[in-house]
């Protein structure tokens, strides 16, 4: 008996061991090849877009955002702020910066779903800026609502926390040159782990310790994860801070779902919207970039994992029939199911289950020493190959910082990796019991405007 479970372990071992290995390589390997939408300099005239922000009491952070609208490299946008019946003074601080003045606007669709709107201003100061006052009804039914009154064909959503890299609007507008791409992803970075620096934006490490190891999580879970999944057309989730779609795709697969899980929802909506069709593609753009706030509590770290993981499981059990239908169909559903599903929540609970096994019922501790060992190097290397990824991407950091990344490889193994463990069987075992609960994660209430030298970018 015992000889069939170390054999078994040995199989679940192996297979946990793949998928790194896969992406690791797969990541480096997409590095070769220039993307199509980088190998021309030709000046393209700038396409219409329209921003979506979602804003629920964000008076701590509303001004960063604002402020940040100054920094975009682009003229031809609209930028929609949607004030989702906010309970504090982020409408208060919206007028009092943005000038506002009623916009008389009509709905451009009559399709999609959504809490009543207040009303319609528009920023006596900058045209393009446009404030949805509306009732509460969450992100979801926010987004619905911006994307009724957007006036383009191509919408990117973004987090009221989340600030667009100045160069980000020109990637994307060469990116959707490709008649064929309904939808991108792409780079989320850490906003804390950035300073200005003679006019210029640089990454830095003079942060919070747990500041610190999500700077290496993004890295590795954006440029080495997400890159990876994309090359092989499995990309499940393109994230709710940064994403990029054509409108009247998101109209036709019948805009957000009520959930907090709406940019994995979204994401399987588009994804199953493209399997029926020839031709067309969802990517991830790495060189599109944002910069996302990100707790720096550890209370507020688990709390907005545990949202994360609930969100999770609630579109696996939306989407769970269809994905077993095409799991040898689709990469999609093989990556969804067998990494995501079977690796990163299954062997979640067997890896507690099977190290207590060993230790106390068949004392075999050299097989746990073996997997310690060949887990530690395995994502010892996965965490050096998100670093040296981040560096092609002008992720550079200084020779003083060296030892903080040395830092944060390891913490990040030795403790980290275990609190990322407890969440996600938190998280999971929580949504059975109450799929309720998902509370808005609190900001930090930092002033990152005036941190960042009196301005932001």
């Amino acid at each position: 008996m015992d000889n069939i479970f170390i054999l078994w372990s040995y199989i679940i071992f192996g297979i946990c061991l793949i998928f790194p290995i896969f992406h690791i390589f797969n990541s480096l390997t997409s590095l070769r090849k220039k993307p199509y939408y980088q190998k021309s300099e030709i000046k393209l005239s700038e396409k219409p877009l329209t921003i979506l922000v979602p804003c629920y009491n964000e008076e701590s952070i509303i001004k960063t955002t604002i402020l940040g609208v100054g920094g975009l490299n682009y003229k031809n946008y609209q930028y929609i702020l949607i004030n989702d019946g906010s309970s504090d003074h982020t409408f208060d601080i919206m007028e009092e910066m943005l000038d506002l003045e009623i916009h008389k606007i009509k709905p451009n669709n009559g399709d999609l779903v959504f809490s009543t709107v207040k009303g319609i201003y528009r920023s006596k100061k900058d045209p393009r800026i446009v404030v949805i006052d509306k009732f509460n009804g969450g992100k979801a039914d926010s987004l619905n609502a911006g994307i009724t009154y957007a006036d383009n064909d191509l919408v990117i959503t973004l987090d009221a926390d989340s600030i667009l890299d100045e160069k980000a609007l020109q990637v994307i507008n060469r990116a959707f040159e490709d008649p064929n791409l309904i939808a991108a992803g792409g780079t989320v970075n850490v906003l804390q782990g950035r300073r200005l620096r003679n006019g210029t934006l640089k990454p830095t490490l003079k942060v919070k310790s747990i500041v610190k190891l999500q700077i290496a999580e993004y890295f590795r879970g954006f440029f080495i994860y997400k890159a990876s999944l994309a090359t092989v057309d499995a990309l499940s989730i393109i994230s709710g801070a940064f994403g990029i779609f054509k409108k009247d795709i998101l109209i036709k697969v019948g805009g957000y779902r009520k959930t907090v899980g709406e940019d994995i929802d979204i994401t399987l909506k588009v994804q199953q919207y493209k399997s029926k069709k020839t031709g067309l593609k969802v990517a991830y753009i790495p060189e599109a970039i944002c910069y996302t706030e990100v707790p720096e509590t550890w209370k507020g770290l688990y709390n907005q994992r545990i949202r994360w993981q609930k969100a999770f499981m609630d579109c696996t059990v939306l989407y769970l029939k269809e994905l077993l239908y095409t799991i040898f169909k689709s990469p999609l559903s093989f990556f969804f199911l067998i990494e995501a599903i079977f690796v990163g929540v299954f062997c979640a609970f067997l890896t507690v289950i099977g190290l207590l096994t060993f230790l106390f019922f068949l004392g075999n501790s050299k097989v746990v020493l073996i997997y310690a060992v060949i887990t530690l190097v395995i994502n010892l290397v996965y965490n050096m190959a998100g670093f040296v990824i981040s560096y092609y991407y002008q992720n550079r950091f200084s020779y003083k910082e060296f030892l903080k990344i040395v830092f944060v490889l390891f913490f990040d193994i030795f403790f980290f990796r275990f609190f990322l463990l407890v969440c996600t069987i938190s998280g999971t075992v929580q949504y059975f019991i109450n799929k309720e609960g998902w509370n808005k994660v609190a900001r930090t209430g930092r002033q990152y405007h005036i941190e960042q030298e009196g301005k932001f970018f």
